[in-house]
């Protein structure tokens, strides 16, 4: 998380609707020699206090997590270079914006029969923003290949007990710099999503 204050007073709320929408991540637990890294799909409750997932059981993590665990849980949003040129003033220097959530807390194993509620909750989540398309259900499955694949996941739950975000527009630049450089983020191929970064740069969140 960025160190500047100026890009660290998001509201809660601001950040976890962030952490809902995005519902993909990357889950970090220590590991004994480097970070045990997944990246994965994930469904965050409403008041940003637990998020559910799966693993696939040869996944380092699920070998390591049998009962309450650490883990951190990265949401990255969108994010882009930005140019010095675009500020329309003197003596600035190239960044990089973005914005970002971390949710912490302690990863638990879920009982099996968690699971295929879960998968299909977290279909659910995605499939219905493709409307009109029908929704892809895990009912279309034949019922040997679908036990098949359920008996190679896990489901887990991390209780979330501390949320940090950054959201770093260029707030430390005077508001006409700022929208000048949103403008023509807008162009720009460097990033991830800039068009929703340049709608952010442009009306930062409270």
């Amino acid at each position: 998380m960025h160190p500047n204050p100026a890009f660290r007073q998001t509201e809660q709320a601001t950040a976890i609707a962030m952490a809902r929408n995005r519902a993909f991540g990357t889950l970090l637990l220590n590991g004994e020699q480097t970070p045990l890294i997944a990246h994965i799909p994930f469904l965050l409750n409403e008041a940003g206090t637990e998020a559910e997932l799966h693993l696939v059981r040869s996944n380092p993590i699920a070998r390591r997590v049998k009962d309450a665990t650490p883990a951190t849980l990265a949401v990255t949003g969108p994010d882009a270079y930005i140019s010095p040129d675009w500020y329309g003033a003197e003596d600035q220097v190239p960044t990089w914006n973005y914005a970002a959530v971390h949710l912490t807390g302690s990863l638990t194993p879920l009982p099996t029969t968690n699971l295929l509620p879960l998968l299909d909750r977290l279909s659910h989540h995605f499939e219905s923003q493709l409307a009109p398309k029908p929704e892809w259900l895990t009912t279309k499955m034949t019922p040997e290949v679908l036990q098949k694949m359920l008996r190679q996941i896990l489901p887990y739950r991390l209780k979330v007990t501390d949320i940090q975000s950054t959201f770093k527009l260029g707030q430390n630049k005077p508001d006409s710099a700022r929208t000048k450089a949103a403008t023509e983020l807008k162009q720009s191929p460097i990033g991830q999503n800039t068009a929703a970064l340049a709608a952010l740069m442009q009306n930062p969140p409270d």
